[in-house]
């Protein structure tokens, strides 16, 4: 299938501003969902920008009309306007699917998470897992893309490493290789004319907590000092949010706090190095 006419949903957020770019520079006809056209500042030809919002199917109408493949990002990371991950992780998306059913659209793409199916007991990737299901069933050929992370969420590195240490739980050996936007979008405009159903991608560097751990204080130029920590703190942590937050506040917390104990390594793809990411954003 040569597929000409793509629509991408979630094309403000981080990684949706780079498929964007990279499906412009390889000359597609591309159009994006925008909840507020005003906000965004962009003029290039070969790009419509359409005006919707996915929770509300009613202003989804026709929106698919003349497409041949659907790239969905959407997703959230923090709950917000009163919005829960199954509104808009599922609800939103499954939406946009039964859009483009009607719409003859030939290809469904979604970003999911890399071990989602092991993690159906955290709320973000309930609604993710339960969305892949109702995609699988809809009759579209599609792809799911399970990134294992993006350099934007190593920010709790960062953080930490500002203020002179990092605390890990568990020895810091586990290890994980998370990708630059830049780089996965180039995989997921690639998916548009693959056969594959499902892709597990991850940066081109696999390094342990600890090390990733290191470059966050070597970018702020602090001296080498991890704390390991005993993983019943990790547990009576999780029971705490769990029981005492609300799944608004807790949902990213639960899911940074799990995966910290989980080997998150995935294929390697991609150029861009997570040290030149932390450099750069310790300089800033």
């Amino acid at each position: 299938m040569e597929a000409k006419k793509i629509l991408v949903a979630g094309a403000t957020g981080y990684l949706g501003k780079f498929i964007t770019q990279e499906l412009l520079e390889r000359d597609y006809e591309t159009k994006i969902i925008v909840r507020n056209k005003n906000k965004l500042k962009l003029t290039t030809p070969n790009l419509v920008i359409l005006e919707a919002e996915v929770t509300k199917p009613e202003t989804l109408k026709h929106i698919c009309k003349d497409v041949d493949v659907v790239i969905s990002t959407i997703g959230i990371t923090r709950q917000k306007d009163g919005l829960t991950y199954m509104d808009v992780d599922y609800k939103a998306n499954a939406n946009l699917i039964d859009e483009a059913k009607k719409n003859g659209v030939k290809k469904f793409i979604y970003i999911s998470v890399l071990n989602g199916e092991k993690l159906r007991h955290l709320k973000i990737c309930e609604a993710k897992e339960k969305l892949g299901d109702y995609l699988k069933s809809s009759g579209l050929d599609y792809c799911i893309i399970r990134p294992n992370g993006f350099f934007s969420d190593m920010g709790d590195f960062l953080k930490m490493a500002k203020s002179g240490k990092v605390y890990l739980f568990g020895d810091g050996k586990l290890r994980l290789n998370p990708i630059h936007g830049k780089d996965l979008a180039k995989e997921v405009v690639n998916a548009i004319n693959q056969e594959k159903k499902e892709i597990n991608i991850g940066g081109p560097d696999l390094l342990s907590q600890n090390e990733i751990a290191e470059l966050a204080l070597k970018a702020y130029g602090k001296a080498i000092k991890i704390v390991h920590l005993p993983d019943w703190i990790r547990k009576f942590a999780l029971w705490s949010i769990r029981k005492f937050t609300s799944s608004k506040a807790y949902g990213p917390i639960e899911f940074f706090m799990t995966t910290m104990v989980m080997n998150m390594e995935a294929p390697q793809f991609g150029q861009e190095k997570l040290e030149d990411f932390f450099n750069e954003e310790a300089k800033k």
